[in-house]
């Protein structure tokens, strides 16, 4: 870690005191179920994407119950805009079971990690800022401070998970572990970014190893991102959103609201979706999103 971990820790909490995002709705609550919610909202969307719609989330399905007794294509209709269709699925089928283990979000990793669609980042937001537990929380934008501020690499990238991990506890204070972890967080949003760092305000530039190495550039292979409207989840999230719309389509009515390279896979994307759960077909052969419950 870096070799002033309490000085690093103070610098990071003083600025955090007065320039963090204290007003989120998801950190004023220490509901577990709410901070579910948000998690798996947030993963891969913007705060500000994400907000309108944890508020309404929340006014339509308060609880785990509520949320738990509703069809599953209101809750993919709800999740328009959000992307990334199979988190709602999996958020349905969590809460699933939650009331079956008596309707309350469990404390205990093991547990939290057997939730459909929760991973052991989600499981460790939920024990940190829900339940106040002493653990390394380490989103990308932590693992980005971290890789700069300890190792000197400009990017996590150039570590191995583990290492951050092991980075994450080692920083991690005896007391006031939660707001250590928002604080991390904070700062890789708004200071430590991704690209165009504000180096000159960031509160622990002094005990920065990637400022002190002359800031050198990521050494891991960079890898082309695909053209995403070439992408199978393209074609399968234009399939869904005709979906919301209508009652119910033809698979030709499908392909018909497809750019043409998508066509041909269509009857691969609606068996796909089908067996995750998220459209099915009517008596008549056509397609539908979902109107049964969870099981």
């Amino acid at each position: 870690a870096t070799a002033d971990p309490a000085g690093f820790r103070r610098a990071l909490m003083r600025w955090y005191r007065v320039a963090g995002r204290h007003a989120l709705p998801w950190r004023l609550t220490r509901d577990p179920y709410a901070v579910l919610i948000a998690e798996v909202m947030l993963q891969q969307t913007q705060v500000d994407r994400v907000l309108p719609y944890y508020l309404a989330w929340l006014g339509r399905w308060p609880t785990p119950g509520s949320l738990a007794q509703a069809s599953i294509g209101d809750v993919i209709r709800a999740w328009g805009g959000l992307g990334y269709n199979r988190r709602a699925v999996s958020l349905h089928r969590a809460t699933g079971v939650i009331e079956d283990g008596g309707g309350h979000v469990p404390r205990e990793k093991s547990e939290l990690l057997a939730l459909p669609g929760v991973g052991p980042y989600t499981a460790s937001a939920i024990a940190s800022f829900a339940f106040e537990e002493r653990v390394p929380v380490a989103d990308t934008n932590i693992a980005r401070v971290l890789a700069r501020a300890v190792h000197g690499v400009a990017s996590p990238r150039d570590l191995g998970v583990r290492q951050v991990a092991a980075t994450a506890l080692s920083l991690l204070p005896l007391r006031g572990a939660r707001d250590h972890n928002l604080a991390l967080m904070d700062l890789g949003a708004l200071i430590c970014t991704a690209r165009g760092p504000a180096c000159p305000e960031c509160p622990v530039r002094e005990s920065c190893a990637w400022r002190e190495a002359g800031y050198p550039a990521s050494a891991a292979p960079s890898r082309p991102a695909p053209r995403f409207e070439g992408t199978a989840r393209f074609g399968r999230g234009r399939i869904i959103d005709a979906l919301r719309a209508a009652e119910s389509l033809s698979e030709g009515e499908l392909a018909d609201l497809l750019p043409e390279e998508h066509r041909p896979f269509v009857p691969r994307y609606l068996s796909a979706l089908q067996r995750e759960g998220m459209a099915e077909q009517t008596a008549a052969g056509d397609w539908r999103l979902p109107v049964a419950k969870a099981e």
